[in-house]
């Protein structure tokens, strides 16, 4: 009968295309759970990330969406592109946003860069250096860790016996280790990798406008950075930029890059790098790119040494307001002390996700335990962007305060 009916209705070729779309039964019902409305609870996010969002910011994701590939959306391409370049603080014309996390711009960086059998030093002071050395492994280049415990940071010397004993054509540098909370000084690496005929390719995920970073004057080659922490954008989206020394070494390939989505030739024709004529390569995430946009703009106007001074300002209130509590600092040396992250060892007979729990459950603020090889060791603190304030840390202290006196604490 239903045949019939169709074909009467919807005519021959209708017809066989209804019988053949509808000749199996559905097995899987709509989720119950997506019947009910989103809930998302209300919450000040001091964690390492990701951040809050500004209000601006979050205008900006409830904007229409326009096509990825028509004039508007490649004039906000270009002004991000000029936004980079200024938290960057280069005139890199290789400058550009990595559809996908802080992650995906370090596969960006280290598939491009290296090819197999490429010899690859690494600083792992903690979880950062640990992924690029596992990533570089899997695209098969020769990997020579520098190890060090956490809290750790990279001398000029040490890295330079690294290089004169491996020669390695890049070296990996993390200047803001988030799961530690330690801060790597870059004055004069640049310079001494290039001494060596090596590259040199910084993380800034965890420091980008939180701490002073300068791409061309220190000599980094490549650098990498996140949208969803000091610069409180949604995260899935990254920023990159590469040095024309690096740029040669990726023109110069013997081998194409082992990811088609994360090909640096193909990115700088999407992102108008290699001139005015643009490939379609991927469809980017159009409503990231205008908060990606706003969030630059924000900082912009704020100014990066005023960003920069929020920041240390805000922490060194922070690891006063710690301290007073009778908590320690995992960071021993105050220079090494990362201003957008803050590590604090786990007090002595303390569960830390006892801690935690309690912050998030009582007073809807989220902070964290370690990461990596800091994990069960220390508590994490993010200052992070427009979250950077007095009055989030006093909220945060007597958060603490009410935790430490009625979380449960084995005695030793």
């Amino acid at each position: 009968m239903f045949r019939t009916l169709a074909s009467v209705t919807l005519g021959p070729r209708a017809a066989s295309w209804v019988q053949t779309m509808g000749s199996h039964q559905l097995q899987v019902p709509p989720p119950e759970a997506l019947r009910k409305p989103l809930a998302v609870p209300k919450r000040l996010l001091l964690g390492p990330g990701p951040s809050n969002l500004t209000p601006r910011v979050l205008a900006a994701s409830g904007l229409r969406m326009i096509g990825h590939m028509q004039k508007e959306a490649l004039q906000i391409m270009d002004e991000i592109k000029q936004g980079i370049q200024y938290v960057f603080q280069t005139r890199n014309p290789l400058t550009l946003a990595v559809s996908g996390s802080g992650h995906c711009a370090m596969e960006t960086a280290l598939f491009n860069i290296l090819e197999p059998g490429d010899s690859f030093l690494v600083g792992a002071n903690g979880i950062w250096g640990q992924r690029a050395a596992e990533i570089a492994e899997r695209i098969g280049a020769r990997v020579y860790l520098m190890i060090k415990e956490p809290g750790g940071h990279y001398t000029l010397q040490e890295v330079e016996e690294g290089l004169a004993q491996h020669k390695p054509v890049l070296l990996f540098l993390t200047h803001g280790e988030s799961s530690t909370g330690v801060i790597q000084p870059l004055d004069g690496y640049g310079e001494l990798c290039h001494r060596y005929q090596c590259l040199f390719l910084v993380d800034s995920v965890a420091s980008l406008g939180g701490v002073p970073i300068y791409m061309d004057q220190q000599e980094i080659d490549i650098l990498y950075s996140g949208s969803q922490k000091v610069l409180n954008s949604p995260p899935g989206i990254s920023l990159i930029s590469f040095s024309d020394k690096a740029k040669h070494k990726i023109y110069s390939r013997k081998t194409k890059p082992v990811s088609f989505y994360t090909d640096i030739m193909c990115l700088a024709k999407l992102w108008g790098c290699e001139g005015e004529t643009r490939m379609v390569h991927h469809t980017t995430p159009v409503i990231s790119l205008y908060c990606l946009r706003e969030s630059l703009a924000l900082i912009s106007e704020q100014g990066l040494e005023n960003s920069w001074r929020k920041h240390r300002e805000t922490t060194m209130y922070l690891h006063d307001r710690l301290q007073e509590l009778g908590l320690q600092l995992f960071v021993k040396e105050p220079a090494l002390r990362l201003p957008t992250i803050t590590s604090v060892t786990v007090p002595a007979g303390y569960n830390w996700r006892d801690i935690t729990n309690y912050v998030l459950d009582h007073f809807n603020i989220e902070i964290s335990g370690g990461l990596g090889p800091s994990e069960g060791k220390v508590l994490r603190i993010g200052l992070l962007g427009c979250n950077a304030t007095k009055e989030n840390v006093d909220r945060l202290a007597e958060a603490l305060r009410e935790a430490l006196k009625h979380c449960p604490k084995n005695k030793l």
